[in-house]
């Protein structure tokens, strides 16, 4: 429930505000969500998995609230910045601008309480974890909905969403979280040092990945405009649920893998290759599945949906949903590189995408519009699959020859 009530925040949002709004105000919204999702791997960092998987209790729950705290500090501070550079140096308006830095703060709540989650989820109690999120997304959900229906405003609209992502984060996952973890922060500068650097790689890894992610995005707001960055999105709303959806059932089978990776026997690596194929297969079938449906139904639904004809684009979100599977299939091969702490070789993976995507950005969106954004971000998502996929079934078959030599 969690992961569609998630997956279905950005396309409801935008649904209502096609209507209310226009297309213009969608593709502002479009923008500032993708922004905003970026600078959430800053006050993330990387860490969730890291600490979830954290089976010897390396650092303590207070060492990572205290890092957690810091790292949303610098979030809100990059995002800020973000916003007076759009202002100075781009066309942003103060509108834009506004609405940007205040779905950032949102988001900024989602990393604040992710912290809280990681704690649930070493205890066995990822439910309690997944229950506090839905009930948050929903309420901001329904709450930025009918903003938009009764002020047709955009700022006061987003305003509440923040408002409520406030409230709602204080209620569920704080309270919640007393009961299972130690409510203060410890600001061991020796310990938060050594999570800094032990997360940096993970860090870049995940910041880079979304921004690979949302490069064509980024480019249609910097080469095109915002009814363009409208109608990507909404061409982009099924593969990023395929995404989305496949991301949250890898986050509970985290501490299973990492369980597996620990024992050390061949028994063990067996499990955990089997569990990898299980996933692979999952992630396989929901791409092929999105395939079909992206190529029947999906255009005629996603017009009614939006109230915007979007008839002309049926190859373009063909080409989208092959990107969204592969993203899937990064998404779980960095989870498991991570498990196994190859955090180096991720970074080193994320930055050479990442180049890629800087340098085919304005060729591809430029001459070829939608159609060029479509077929970057699935160009860029099956480079990137096949560099971390390839490190993963090295490290696993290298790991069975040294189980196999004792």
């Amino acid at each position: 429930m969690n992961a569609i009530i998630s997956a279905l925040q950005s396309p409801v949002i935008m649904m209502v505000m096609t209507r209310t709004n226009g297309v213009d105000d969608a593709g502002v919204f479009s923008i500032a969500f993708a922004v905003a999702t970026l600078m959430l791997y800053v006050g993330l960092y990387g860490l969730r998995r890291f600490q979830s998987s954290d089976m010897h209790n390396k650092y303590t729950f207070g060492e990572y609230h205290g890092m957690r705290i810091l790292t949303c500090s610098m979030m809100l501070f990059v995002s800020l910045m973000y916003c007076f550079y759009g202002l100075c140096f781009t066309n942003y308006t103060s509108e834009k601008a506004t609405v940007i830095f205040l779905i950032c703060i949102a988001k900024c709540c989602q990393a604040y309480s992710d912290v809280y989650h990681g704690c649930m989820q070493q205890k066995g109690r990822l439910d309690v974890a997944t229950k506090s999120s839905s009930v948050r997304y929903l309420a901001e959900m329904v709450l930025y909905a009918v903003a938009l229906v009764i002020t047709k405003n955009l700022i006061i609209s987003t305003a509440v969403f923040t408002a409520a992502s406030i409230f709602f984060l204080l209620i569920t996952s704080v309270n919640a979280g007393k009961n299972y973890c130690y409510y203060k922060p410890e600001f061991n500068w020796k310990k938060i040092r050594m999570l800094a650097i032990e997360g940096f790689p993970l860090f870049i890894s995940l910041f880079l990945n979304m921004y690979i992610s949302n490069a064509p995005k980024y480019a249609i707001d910097q080469y095109l405009n915002d009814e363009v960055q409208a109608i990507y999105n909404m061409i982009f709303m099924p593969a990023f649920m395929v995404m989305m959806i496949s991301n949250f059932i890898f986050n509970p089978i985290l501490t299973t893998y990492a369980e597996l990776w620990l024992a050390k026997t061949k028994e063990a690596l067996a499990s955990l290759k089997k569990h990898i194929a299980g996933q692979m297969m999952v992630v396989l079938g929901l791409t092929i599945l999105g395939l079909i449906v992206a190529y029947t139904i999906a255009i005629p639904l996603l017009s009614l949906i939006f109230g915007v004809d979007l008839s002309s684009y049926k190859m373009e979100l063909c080409v989208v949903m092959i990107g969204g599977g592969v993203l899937a299939y990064c998404t779980f091969f960095s989870t498991v590189l991570t498990v196994i702490r190859l955090q180096q070789s991720l970074m080193v993976c994320y930055v050479i995408v990442s180049l890629a995507a800087k340098l085919l950005s304005k060729v591809f969106v430029t001459n070829l519009g939608i159609m060029g954004a479509a077929s970057m971000y699935a160009a860029l998502m099956i480079l990137l699959a096949l560099m971390l996929g390839a490190i993963t079934l090295w490290r696993i078959r290298k790991e069975g020859k040294l189980l196999n030599k004792k």
